[in-house]
């Protein structure tokens, strides 16, 4: 019964990925007063990629070919450890956030060589910004971690939230600041404006889209499918990390059904979130990267110290 809840947590991850995409861009279009699309929208676009041969450059490598398959599995081996409507769940003992981060930094690795191997101009500008963005994200992701590693003793995401759950709502100006870095460094790893913008069209601006420019049919429609589910990765985490209150910690069906009501509603109301500031904040140009991260690694960084003054040695 376990190994089924975690089977099915994973493909709630892959499933519902592109409706959090989907819901986000109605969002969006209706805030700046544009025709929305169908939620259902990013699915067609999938299945429409999917049946479709891809194009492949001649100088292409075998690694190009590969980039997109490690990409998918990666970022899939991310959400199976990440608890989304139960804790307590089999993959429960390698749920760690460095376990997590490193499956992150694979797909990077890979998504930036395939983004160079063709040897484009607009290949190499985007690896080359991906991982400029990742260099000052990674360090305040990991800050954030250990602030909540601090207060949990452990960098276990199930038993991090047991901690929470059984301690219930307190004030905590550490777990505050870890929030508002945790949702800045989100905002960059998944190319989100003020960072950078996924509707963009014009190629110098470009991060994420410059290293996939050469990608059609089924790899472009893996990579996209990775980027929803890191998307909804990120926003569980900071949904059932920092407000973990219904998710199931038994495997009874009541308790279950809560969760996944619990975790839809967080999700829904982090994409309003997402939307309200994509539509208020405008795109920074590339030369303040440094200090937007910059900004969230002291976030992180005055989050960890807050802790050690005011919680340590309670």
């Amino acid at each position: 019964m376990a190994w089924l809840l975690a089977i099915l947590e994973t493909l709630l991850f892959i499933g519902g990925a592109p409706l959090l995409a989907g819901w986000i861009k109605w969002l969006k279009c209706h805030l700046q007063n544009r025709k929305a699309p169908s939620l259902l929208q990013p699915y067609r676009n999938l299945f429409k990629l999917f049946g479709k041969q891809p194009v492949i450059a001649q100088h292409a490598s075998w690694l190009f070919d590969a980039a997109p398959y490690v990409v998918f599995a990666a970022t899939v081996l991310a959400a199976t450890i990440v608890p989304l409507i139960a804790v307590h769940l089999p993959a429960s003992a390698m749920a760690d956030v460095i376990v997590l981060v490193g499956f992150f930094a694979l797909a990077r690795f890979f998504l930036v060589l395939a983004g160079m191997d063709i040897g484009t101009a607009f290949g190499g500008m985007g690896s080359s910004r991906e991982m400029t963005i990742s260099s000052l994200a990674e360090p305040a992701m990991l800050m954030a971690v250990f602030t909540l590693a601090m207060s949990a003793s452990t960098t276990n995401l199930s038993t991090a939230i047991d901690f929470i759950l059984d301690n219930g709502l307190v004030l905590r100006p550490s777990f505050i600041f870890a929030l508002v870095a945790l949702a800045m460094v989100a905002v960059a790893e998944n190319g989100r404006i003020p960072v950078d913008n996924p509707a963009t069209h014009l190629e110098l601006t470009m991060i994420h889209e410059a290293m996939i420019l050469e990608y059609s049919g089924r790899w472009l429609a893996l990579i996209e499918w990775a980027g929803q589910i890191r998307l909804m990765v990120y926003a569980v985490l900071i949904a059932n990390i920092f407000f973990p209150w219904g998710i199931a910690e038994t495997s009874h069906f009541e308790a279950l059904a809560f969760g996944g009501l619990a975790i839809f509603l967080k999700l829904a109301l982090l994409a309003v979130a997402l939307a309200v500031s994509e539509t208020v904040i405008a795109k920074m140009r590339v030369f303040r990267y440094q200090e937007y991260l910059g900004f969230a690694y002291l976030l992180s960084l005055l989050g960890m110290l807050s802790h050690i003054i005011l919680e340590a040695g309670s």
